[in-house]
Parts: C-alpha cells; sequence; structure tokens
C-alpha cells in the first residue's frame, strides 16, 4: 500500500458517477469471522484435512470500519450499488440500504420464498429454526412448516448451497451494474468464485476503472488499475476520509 494509491483510488470515487462496491469474506474478517481462501480459511484447512477455523457465533458478530466505511459512501450520494457474496448480515446491520444491495450467496437471518420471491426474516415467516431446521432448498420438508405470508409459496433459506442457483433478480441486477459502472471497488474477495467473479471482468471490459483491495492474491492483481494489498477496516476508512476532503474542497 501506498499513499498515492489510497490519493489516486480517492479521487477516483470522489467523481464517480456509477461506484459499485464488491465485497467477500475478507472484509468480515476483521469482525471475528474466518475468510475461505486464506492462510487459515474454511477451504484452505478443509483441502489439509483440518477442521473448520474458530469463529464467533454469526449473530453476535458486529460490522467493522470497512462496513462503515462503504455505509459513508452511500450516505455521501456515492454508492451506485454494493454486491457482496457474503451471507453474514454485516452489510444490512451496518446500515446499507437494501435497494442498494445485492447478497448473491444469501443471508443467514433471511428467507426467501421459491414463488414470489419475497424475502424475509425468520420471525416474518414464522419460521422457528429449532422445531423446522435451516430450511435450505434441499432440506426434507417439515410436517406444518410455515408457508410465504404473502402467497403462501414454500419458503427455504435465502442460504445458497452448493449446487444451488443463485437468486435470480440478485444476479442480474449486479451484472447490470458491473457492465454499466464507471468506478468498481472490489474488497477482501479472491475474486475466484464465479459467476460473481465474471463481475470485475466486466467492469474492465465496460471502461471502468477497477480498484482492488486484498490481502490475498487474486487472478486480477495485473489486470486492475489499482491493487492494494492489506486490511480492508485499516486502508478503506482511509480512502473515504480522503474522498470526503476532496469532496469538501470542490
Amino acid at each position: 500500500m501506498s499513499q498515492e494509491q489510497i490519493e489516486l483510488a480517492a479521487e477516483w470515487i470522489a467523481k464517480s458517477k456509477r461506484l459499485v462496491v464488491f465485497t467477500g469474506a475478507g472484509i468480515s474478517t476483521e469482525s471475528g469471522l474466518p475468510d475461505f481462501r486464506g492462510p487459515d480459511g474454511v477451504w484452505t484447512r478443509r483441502d489439509k484435512g483440518l477442521p473448520p477455523p474458530k469463529s464467533k457465533p454469526w449473530h453476535s458478530v458486529d460490522p467493522n470500519a470497512a462496513h462503515y466505511a462503504i455505509v459513508e459512501l452511500q450516505n455521501l450520494g456515492l454508492l451506485d450499488f454494493l454486491i457482496s457474496q457474503n451471507v453474514d448480515n454485516l452489510h444490512l446491520k451496518s446500515g446499507i440500504r437494501p435497494k442498494l444491495l445485492a447478497e448473491l450467496h444469501g443471508n443467514t437471518t433471511l428467507m426467501r420464498c421459491l414463488q414470489c420471491d419475497r424475502q424475509m426474516t425468520h420471525e416474518e415467516a414464522g419460521w422457528d429454526q429449532k422445531i423446522f431446521g435451516p430450511g435450505y432448498r434441499t432440506s426434507p420438508s417439515q410436517p406444518h412448516q410455515p408457508q410465504c405470508p404473502y402467497c403462501g409459496g414454500r419458503i427455504i433459506s435465502s442460504i445458497v448451497n452448493f449446487g444451488d442457483p443463485l437468486p435470480e433478480n440478485e444476479l442480474n441486477t449486479a451484472l447490470d451494474h458491473s457492465k454499466t459502472c464507471d468506478v468498481f471497488l472490489a474488497v477482501g474477495s479472491s475474486l475466484v468464485v464465479t459467476p460473481a467473479a465474471y463481475m470485475p471482468q466486466m467492469a474492465l471490459q465496460a471502461k471502468a476503472k477497477v480498484i482492488l483491495l486484498n490481502e490475498g492474491e487474486t487472478p486480477f492483481d495485473k489486470a486492475v488499475h489499482i491493487r492494494i494489498h492489506g486490511k480492508a477496516g485499516v486502508i478503506l476508512p482511509q480512502i473515504v476520509e480522503r474522498v470526503k476532503q476532496l469532496l469538501q474542497s470542490d
């Protein structure tokens, strides 16, 4: 990381008209959650025959400085859209408006109706996990399990497991924003899981300026315009603080 990189990233963001932010598990590690492909990540340990890394209970985890930096971009009117691969609910918990967010892999706190595609909390759905289980798409139906309160359809966990289709509306919206943005900021993602990994490529093809902030290596390291190595919770607030200074000086 260099001060010149932070300065240039801040200039691009401050001048952007259609800023898209894309986040992966690396933005949440500083909140106490494990990533997947880092040195001690979930899949890294699995491939070594090791048990998953220990972490806090997900419901007790709070957003960190990186999440709140994105909220500041939203509140400054600069955030056009946020695409996340995370299921930890930390973006919504931090204050991101739902209409600006696509959670491509679902959300641990939300259910989804297969018929009308509405999302709802477990409470809204009347879903008690102790009785009905997690409610994954592949889970067998339980007797007397709740139906969608809006249309009567089958409700399932919004979590996307291996082999499940991604939510169509969120995916299409995320792809559309990636194709039309002028600045694309990827934070905390290894950028290897498809189709999410196609999105920075679409942004590059659309001639957007692409900024990549991640601790580990990615396939896009040499393709992006600015590549910053480091912790999201340390660097992103610095970038946003400089953005605010630039906006005030205009």
